[in-house]
């Protein structure tokens, strides 16, 4: 640095490097890994990742992927925010959720969240929740006219909303200044529930809502779009999309049709979306819903003004394990720091434990000081759209927003949101997505940390009062009227941990499974840790000797075990592996797995007794089933 140059020269001592460059380099790495011996483009092909919705990750971006311009924060496409100053002034709304059916207890938690880093309150109330005569209760001692409040009230929104706003007006502050949402949501209450009989009456309802607050709260929403249903259905971030789109327009319909000018019906929906630990396709998902929704807006022939979409960002109840459930406070965490990123207006971060029941006051609290340290002590607010200019999050938000056009479209033509609920079309079609995206979690493409990867079969359940179950819960796809399901990634593994809990309940034991360590111990770690990482994931325990074929039989009789797997390196399977699965089995050996795929000695190997082969990327929920079928775990 000089004094006639005050910038810091950070590149002017290297030389400029080319994308060519870098894939020649590339080409070099995956000849020495034997990946492919593919060249330039190819090679760097070959290092792509294939999302879902046909988006494709490349390794390397640069300013020659640059998508569309995204415009400023603040300024139509809304893609960089909202608002001009994003949430640097004030941060975020942090918006913790109740599903208290007990008033009194709803109270407890709404005040200590309230007092202790919220600044908005999301009340389910009626069916699952607080009764709409208990709100009174539930909201006694809160400061209406500081804090948002936001409802949840499935078929009861328009008693709810009405309660509530009797409260505004009995409390004394001016109802013109009362925000939040009412979460009136027809369109939603159908995806739950499959029951259309009282849609056209709830829309309309909907509507008087929107009159009501557009001429006495203007700051407050009557609707809330609510994507959440299509995501815990098991829809792609295009599908959320795309439906969010379809159920707002089907709104403005709705709106103007019962005389509400277009700015005036776009300022009554908030937009609810998922937020998930996958950070970058959460934050390009946000910035493309602002962008979408801008399009329709203008389309309807809304001001600029109005077109700026209202988010309120949840995190994800699909990612959330059962097992384990302390690794939720990190998925969560993720989630929360991509919402903000994203520039999401409100945000919720839901306790770690909220799939186990009702959360405890020690996991509300961690969901709360979660935002709070993202705001407070990382700053995460004070920058205006920090994932603007990055290539790789403008080049998805792009790919995002053509992808959930496109479904947009198609259930356009369908008949419009509600059609496509009728016919089946949407469930059919996030079945589909839900069934490929099953089959990666089920081969292990997608690990679930705590589950599927590195389970701690011997930690103690975590315990918490049941809580009431939500609207359409539990109902199967094949037996419901049309309403979608809820789904969680650990769902297969929550089966085979729940035999093998009721196992250990009956018999004092777990079930068990002999890893026969063959050969020295670096050519049977790697494998060995491989197998007994994949059967605990099935709540099978464990039990490793290193054996030969003289001693695997006396060794299998102490574990205990029902079931064997033989760990080592391919060179050894060819020396001993035939031998020590004979010697299993004579030993009385259910079944015998090898670790490891078969290669040139399969038959040999099926001949000797071995039953089947385990390795990266095979069926692991068959493999587990199998397993316990024959150990007989009902």
């Amino acid at each position: 640095m000089t004094a006639e140059s005050p910038e810091l020269p950070l590149a002017a001592a290297f030389p400029d490097a080319d994308r060519a460059q870098w894939q020649r380099l590339v080409e070099g790495v995956l000849r020495k890994s034997g990946v492919t011996e593919a060249t330039g483009a190819a090679a760097e092909d070959a290092l792509a990742t294939d999302l879902q919705d046909g988006i494709r990750i490349r390794p390397l971006y640069t300013a020659e992927d640059g998508a569309a311009a995204p415009g400023l924060p603040g300024v139509a496409p809304f893609v960089r925010g909202g608002r001009p100053e994003g949430t640097a002034v004030a941060g975020w709304d942090v918006r913790q959720r109740h599903v208290q059916t007990d008033p009194r207890r709803a109270n407890e938690a709404v005040l200590a969240d309230l007092e202790n880093g919220a600044t908005s309150v999301w009340l389910t109330v009626g069916d699952g929740g607080v009764p709409v005569a208990g709100l009174e209760e539930a909201l006694k001692g809160v400061y209406l006219d500081l804090a948002a409040v936001v409802l949840d009230a499935g078929a009861d929104f328009t008693p709810a909303a009405e309660e509530l706003l009797r409260l505004y007006t009995a409390s004394g502050a001016p109802l013109r200044e009362a925000a939040g949402c009412l979460g009136a949501d027809p369109l939603g209450l159908l995806a739950r529930t499959g029951d259309d009989s009282k849609l056209r009456v709830q829309l309309e309802a909907a509507a008087r809502l929107a009159q009501r607050c557009t001429h006495e709260a203007p700051a407050l929403r009557a609707l809330a779009v609510d994507a959440l249903p299509y995501h815990e259905a098991g829809g792609s971030a295009a599908e959320e999309l795309g439906t969010a789109l379809a159920t707002g327009v089907a709104y403005l319909r709705q709106l103007t049709d019962a005389g509400l000018g277009v700015d005036e019906a776009c300022r009554q929906l908030e937009f609810r979306l998922a937020a998930t630990a996958d950070q970058f396709l959460t934050i390009a998902k946000l910035r493309a819903a602002r962008r979408l929704w801008a399009r329709v807006a203008e389309v309807c022939g809304a001001s600029p003004e109005a077109s700026a979409q209202v988010q309120h960002a949840v995190t994800s109840t699909v990612m959330m394990t059962r097992r384990d459930p302390w690794v939720n406070m990190l998925r969560t965490t993720v989630a929360g720091l991509s919402a903000g990123v994203g520039g999401a207006d409100a945000v919720t971060v839901l306790p770690f434990d909220a799939a186990l029941g009702l959360s405890d006051a020690f996991a509300r609290r961690i969901a709360r000081n979660t935002q709070s340290v993202l705001l407070e002590e990382s700053h995460l607010s004070k920058v205006i759209d920090p994932a603007g200019g990055s290539w790789y999050v403008e080049h998805l938000t792009d790919e995002l927003a053509r992808a959930a056009w496109e479904f947009f479209q198609e259930i356009e033509g369908a008949g419009g949101q509600a059609a496509a609920l009728r016919s089946g079309m949407l469930g059919e079609r996030l079945a589909r997505t839900w069934q490929r995206r099953t089959e990666d979690l089920a081969h292990r493409r997608e690990p679930i940390t705590g589950v599927s990867e590195f389970p701690h079969l011997a930690e103690a359940p975590v315990r918490r009062e049941p809580a009431p179950a939500p609207v359409g819960e539990g109902s199967p796809r094949a037996e419901s009227a049309g309403g979608l399901p809820r789904v969680r990634r650990d769902d297969a593994y929550e089966r085979l941990r729940s035999r093998s809990d009721a196992h250990l309940e009956a018999t004092g034991d777990r079930p068990k499974a002999f890893l026969a360590a063959l050969g020295p111990v670096a050519a049977h770690t790697a494998r060995a840790a491989f197998a007994a990482n994949l059967f605990q994931a099935g709540g099978i325990e464990t039990v490793q000797e290193t054996v030969d074929a003289r001693s695997v039989a006396e060794a299998f009789a102490r574990s205990g075990a029902s079931i064997a797997c033989l760990c080592s390196a391919d060179a050894v399977y060819g020396e001993q592996a035939a031998a020590v699965a004979a010697a299993l089995k004579a030993a009385g050996a259910r079944r015998v797995h090898l670790a490891g795929k078969p290669g040139e000695h399969r038959e040999e190997f099926v001949a000797a007794g071995v039953d089947g082969f385990v390795f990266a990327g095979c069926d692991a929920v068959e493999a587990l089933s199998s397993a316990l079928d024959v150990m007989e775990v009902a």
